[in-house]
Formats: structure tokens, C-alpha cells, sequence
């Protein structure tokens, strides 16, 4: 830009143009919107549902109360927003704040409080998981409102950085394109909270996503800080002396826009539909293709993803290439034909088989996606534009917080009617916590009992030593805590439950009253032996040692068995009560209770390697127990390839009756142009277009 003054840059027409430096900072908050936001709305509903065991429908229900709350607090921060004088502008003060809070909030929500000693607070398991439930509600609420508080001045900014509708179609992609970049790695996320590093030896996703959320927040303060000093406000010289307006007349203005409301229908239709194929989406790999193999279907369900975000950042490109050539309205509808043919392509595309094959809709559903969010946020500014026009007034902030509350509606309505139509499809989310539990509590016992391979009762150095007095303690309190649980189950009072399993009441406390008398003489036998390793001499440490193994054993064998005598009884009442999947719940009742022999049968004073061996066999035969029923998994396919599919030909119904063309929306410039100059030329005060420094 050097040799050019400002006036030589508005004659001919650079000022405009957005500078790289000033591209990629915007371009860096899309990681907020485009990914974090969508990794809340589909992992808090899948892990609540699949990971600790919660009604599919009131994670639905709750989905949708921060989009209630959305429809207060989105327009009210895009109007404080317009109306924001600060001396870093009236977008970036909220840069800043909103993205720290995002950071927090995100690690506040994924650590739900959970396990056997906080569920003992409560006098019912019900009381238990309405505990959870509010935990989840209160955490979304603070989640999304930070959200909020970031992204409608950030989609505001972008607005009105240039007034050049194709170099705002390429600042938006820039945003998509760093959003998709970071949700390479987000899909990951899943796969990532289930290995062991994160999750432990006896936890599941929902532990693991705990310290992976710390990883986020590591990334995203930094950042926060960075595009607050980095970005510049130009259309702020313009509005400072504008007069300040009132939240109603704002809102009546934009409710009364028809271009902009039949583009928000288009979207909100859209948005439902997206978020009907993320989250019934990742139920179908996980469930259909691998049968109820969560660490299989985290690994299709990353790599999957990742080929999503590689097409969303690649697909920026023929964007801005397809859109000057056939306008922008022309470009969306195109993206909503790729994304019905997407959706039929799935019918051959889910195949056990072939599992690899989702990859086909996937690269068509996300280059589709990537255009219609990228345009609608371009396509906002340009209704911006017209709006100036007539009013003589810029309100990006209240036309994109309305925008944002739509696609943030739709989501939510997608989450509460999937939540639904999961319950519907007869999916058992009791099976698979349950399942989850036995499979957790004999993964850990192999791990304590890896530690003892090979060690013949002589010869114990100080590792094992340690390791001895390490694992004591650890048993002794874990059995202090379970104890606890197992006698608020006793003291419960039966809840009023369904045909099938007022049964097992009796049964089950019955069960409960003698592992809790196990555990009194367990604790007590392990008070001994934790005292007596403590001041052992070395002439009887490995007489020590040989005693304390069966006792840790103990531990987790009774919990061992609490957990497979509880799937079991919960599989044969369910067997009596729902008909369509009676013979696979038949088969599976089956399944289990040889398992449920075969713990039983295990004698913690066996050889390590014997008892290592017979874990690792037992631990194989519990993975299928998963399996959700044929009815469940077919009617799973049927709505999340049928209902998006519908959804998206709607849209199309939207999308023709917008009438905002490319030609009209260069007029608008240029009369906005014409305009500013003769405010300059008359008044000597500043018009809005100004250049955009790096």
C-alpha cells in the first residue's frame, strides 16, 4: 500500500480489500462457533445419554432451554453491542470477554459430578440423575451464554469490515475455514476421552472428556487475548457519533425485513436438519456399524470428522469461485440439492461391511453445509446494506443475533426431537451405562492385577512393596465409598417403575444387604493389612504381600459382581416388556448370565496370570453386550437419513422467495458509496468505508 494515499485508494476502489493480517484473526473466532459450539451440542446430549446412563428425552428437553434463554440473550447483546462506545470499539471489548468465559465454561460443563460417592447424596437413583441433569442445564446455560457474548459482535465485525459482498463472502469463508481447520481435531475428541490416558483404567468418556476440555481452554484464552488486540473496527469511525437507538426499534425493524426472514427460515431449516445427521449420526456408527463398540466407533466417528473438516476448509475455495458466478442465493440452493442427494446416498453407504463407505455422504453433506452457513452469514450483511439504505442506520449486531438465534433454535429443536425419536426407536441407554460399569470395573481389576504377573510369593522388592501398600490404601478407600452406595440402595424406598421390574426389588436388596455385610469384613480385613504393610520388616513382607493381593482383589470382584447381577436383572425385566425387541433382549439376558457364572466363579486368591487370563476372556465377552436391537437400529437409519432429507427440500421452498440479488445487492454499494461520499463532501465528517491496515 505504499505510494497510495486514502483518497488515491477510495478512487480506485481498494478500500475494500481485507488485509491477511486482518483475514486471519477474524478467521481465528470461527474455532468458537463452528467447532466448540458443535462438539456441546452433540457429545454433552451422546455422552449424557450413552456414558452416564440419562433419558435421551430430557437431554433433549434440556437442549432446548438455552435456546429459550438464547431468544432473550442474543438480541440484547447484538443491540448493546450496536450501541457500545469503548475505546477498543464496540465489538472487541466483548472479543475478549466472551472468549475467556467460552474457555471456562467449556471445562466447567464436562466435569458432571459423578460416581458411586456422590450418588450416594441421593435417596434415588432418579433423584441421582435429575441431579445430573440440572448440573448439565446450568452448564450449557453458561456455556452458550459466553458463546453468545463472543459471537454476535465477532459475526457483527464481520459485517461491516467491508462493504464489498464478495470480499464479505471471502471474510466468512476465512472464518469457516479456520473453524473447520480446528475440527480436524475435534471429532478426535471422542476417541481421545476414551483412551486411558484420559479416562483411567476403569472410566469412560465422559472421565476423559473431563481433562481433554483442559486442552481447549489452554487454546482458546491465548487466542482471545491475540484477536482482541489484533482486529480492527473501521466501520466504528462511522458509528461513533451515531445516535444510539432502543432495543424495540431495532427488533421491529428486523422482524419486518422479508428478504431477511425468509433467509432465516432457510437456515433455521437447515441447521435442523445438520444437527438431525451430527447427532443421530454418531449413534449409527458407534451402535449399526460396529454393533455397540464405542472405541471402534470413536475411531470411524474421528476419522469421519476429520474428512468433514478437511472437505468444510477445501470447500472454501470452489465457494468463492461458484458464488460470483452464480450469486450467492443460486449458490445455496445448489448446496441444498448436494445435500438431498447426500442423505440417499446413505442408504447404501451404512454398511457394517464396509464400514468406510460413510465417507461418500460425508464429503458431499460437508461441502453443503460449509456453503450455506458461509453464505447466510454474507448473505446477513448484505440485507445490513439494503437495511442502511432506506433507515440511513447500521444494526449488524441485531440482524446477526437474530440470524444466530435462529441456527441456535434449530439446533436445539433437532436435539429435543431427536431426543424423542431415540427414546421411540426403543434404544436402552440403562443397557450400555450398565455394561459400561462391568466392562470399567474389569478393565481396572486387570490393571491391579498386571502389576502381580509373574510373582511367585518371593523375592518382593521395593517396587512391589510399594506398589502393595499403594493398591491397599487405594482398595480400602474405594470399599469406605462403595459401602456407603450400597447402603443408601438398601435404605431406598422402591420406585414406582414398570411392568417388569417391581420384581426385582427384592431381589436386588436382598443382593445389596450381603455385599454390604462383604464389605464391613472386607474393610475391616483391609484396615488390618493396610496398618501391617505399613510396619512390615522385610522377613515378612512377602507373606504380607501374598495376603494383601486376594484382599484387593476382593475389592473390585464385588463390585464386579453388584454390577453384572444389576445389567442382568435390568435385561430380564426389560425382556417382559417390550415385545419388538424381546429375542434380542432374550439373547442378551442369556450372554450375561453365563458372564454373570463366570464372575462369580472367579477366586481372588488365584494365581495372578490365571486370574489375568480369565479377566481378559471375560472382559472380551462383555463388548457385544452393547448390541441395541435390530427395530432400535433400523428405525435409527430411517430417521436420520429421512428426516434431514425432508428438512432440507423445505428449506428449498424458503430459499426461492428470497429476492435479494447479486445485481441489486452492487447497486445497494454503490448507492451507500454515492451516499458517503456526499456526507464527506458536505459535512466533512468521515464516511463509513475506510482501509482496512494489516
Amino acid at each position: 500500500m505504499k505510494g497510495r494515499d486514502k483518497s488515491t485508494m477510495k478512487a480506485t476502489g481498494h478500500n475494500n480489500h481485507i488485509s491477511f493480517g486482518q483475514l486471519a484473526a477474524y478467521s481465528a473466532g470461527g474455532i468458537i462457533p463452528i467447532a466448540l459450539f458443535n462438539i456441546a451440542g452433540q457429545l454433552v446430549g451422546l455422552m449424557g445419554n450413552i456414558s452416564l446412563g440419562l433419558s435421551a428425552f430430557w437431554l433433549g428437553l434440556i437442549m432446548i432451554i438455552p435456546r429459550l434463554w438464547d431468544a432473550f440473550s442474543d438480541p440484547i447483546v447484538g443491540h448493546l453491542s450496536d450501541n457500545t462506545r469503548s475505546r477498543l470499539g464496540r465489538r472487541r471489548p466483548y472479543l475478549l470477554i466472551g472468549g475467556i468465559a467460552v474457555a471456562v465454561f467449556f471445562v466447567v460443563m464436562w466435569w458432571i459430578p459423578k460416581g458411586e460417592a456422590v450418588h450416594a447424596w441421593f435417596p434415588s437413583d432418579a433423584g441421582f440423575q435429575r441431579f445430573q441433569l440440572v448440573y448439565i442445564l446450568f452448564g450449557l446455560l453458561l456455556f452458550f451464554t459466553a458463546t453468545t457474548v463472543f459471537e454476535i459482535p465477532h459475526g457483527a465485525l464481520g459485517m461491516e469490515m467491508t462493504t464489498d459482498p464478495h470480499e464479505r463472502t471471502r471474510l466468512f469463508s476465512g472464518k469457516s475455514f479456520i473453524g473447520n481447520l480446528f475440527a480436524m481435531s475435534t471429532p478426535w475428541l471422542f476417541a481421545l476421552a476414551n483412551t486411558e490416558a484420559f479416562r483411567g483404567p476403569g472410566g469412560n468418556e465422559a472421565d476423559g472428556m473431563r481433562y481433554v476440555s483442559l486442552l481447549i481452554a489452554a487454546v482458546i484464552i491465548p487466542l482471545s487475548f491475540w484477536w482482541t488486540a489484533k482486529l480492527r473496527e473501521p466501520g466504528f469511525v462511522k458509528v461513533v457519533k451515531q445516535e444510539k437507538t432502543h432495543f424495540w426499534t431495532d427488533m421491529k425493524i428486523v422482524g419486518t425485513n422479508k428478504n431477511f426472514i425468509y433467509l432465516v427460515m432457510t437456515i433455521f431449516t437447515l441447521a435442523m436438519g445438520f444437527n438431525f445427521v451430527n447427532l443421530l449420526g454418531s449413534y449409527i456408527p458407534i451402535f449399526y456399524v460396529f454393533g455397540g463398540d464405542k472405541v471402534a466407533g470413536a475411531r470411524l466417528l474421528g476419522i469421519n470428522g476429520t474428512i468433514w473438516a478437511i472437505t468444510g476448509v477445501l470447500a472454501v475455495f470452489p465457494l468463492n469461485w461458484i458464488s460470483p458466478k452464480l450469486g450467492k442465493r443460486n449458490t445455496l440452493i445448489v448446496a441444498m440439492v448436494l445435500m438431498c442427494v447426500a442423505q440417499l446416498s446413505k442408504i447404501v453407504c451404512y454398511n457394517p461391511e464396509h464400514p468406510y463407505l460413510v465417507i461418500i455422504p460425508t464429503i458431499m453433506l460437508s461441502a453443503g453445509m460449509l456453503f450455506f452457513f458461509t453464505l447466510g452469514s454474507s448473505m446477513v450483511g448484505d440485507i445490513c446494506d439494503e437495511d442502511e439504505l432506506k433507515t440511513g442506520h447500521r444494526s449488524e449486531g441485531s440482524y446477526y443475533s437474530i440470524y444466530w438465534w435462529f441456527i441456535k433454535l434449530g439446533t436445539a429443536f433437532a436435539s429435543f426431537v431427536a431426543g424423542i425419536l431415540i427414546t421411540l426407536t426403543l434404544f436402552d441407554q440403562t443397557q450400555v451405562t450398565k455394561v459400561d460399569s462391568l466392562q470399567g470395573n474389569v478393565r481396572d481389576m486387570q490393571s491391579k492385577i498386571r502389576d502381580w504377573r509373574g510373582y511367585d510369593g518371593a523375592g518382593a522388592g521395593p517396587e512391589l512393596i510399594r506398589t502393595a501398600r499403594s493398591q491397599t490404601s487405594e482398595a480400602l478407600k474405594e470399599s469406605k465409598d462403595y459401602l456407603l452406595y450400597l447402603e443408601n440402595e438398601v435404605a431406598k424406598k422402591p420406585e414406582k417403575k414398570r411392568t417388569g421390574y417391581a420384581e426385582n426389588d427384592a431381589r436386588r436388596r436382598n443382593v445389596f444387604m450381603n455385599a454390604s455385610s462383604a464389605s464391613k469384613s472386607l474393610i475391616s480385613e483391609l484396615e488390618s493389612m493396610d496398618a501391617a504393610l505399613a510396619q512390615a520388616s522385610p522377613a515378612h513382607t512377602d507373606s504380607l504381600i501374598s495376603a494383601a493381593i486376594p484382599l484387593i482383589m476382593q475389592s473390585k470382584l464385588l463390585k464386579a459382581r453388584i454390577y453384572s447381577f444389576d445389567l442382568l436383572a435390568h435385561l430380564q425385566a426389560r425382556t417382559k416388556q417390550h415385545e419388538k425387541s424381546r429375542e434380542h433382549t432374550a439373547r442378551l439376558t442369556q450372554n450375561i448370565s453365563m458372564i454373570n457364572d463366570r464372575i462369580n466363579a472367579l477366586s481372588p486368591g488365584s494365581a495372578p496370570d490365571i486370574l489375568y487370563n480369565e479377566l481378559a476372556a471375560i472382559e472380551k465377552d462383555i463388548e457385544p453386550l452393547k448390541k441395541q436391537s435390530p427395530y432400535t437400529l433400523l428405525m435409527m437409519r430411517v430417521v436420520e437419513i429421512g428426516l434431514p432429507l425432508l428438512l432440507s427440500l423445505l428449506a428449498l421452498f424458503f430459499a426461492v422467495r428470497y429476492t435479494l440479488t447479486e445485481k441489486r445487492t452492487f447497486e445497494i454499494k454503490e448507492l451507500l458509496s454515492q451516499r458517503n461520499r456526499g456526507n464527506n463532501n458536505g459535512t466533512g465528517q468521515p464516511g463509513g468505508e475506510q482501509v482496512i491496515q494489516n
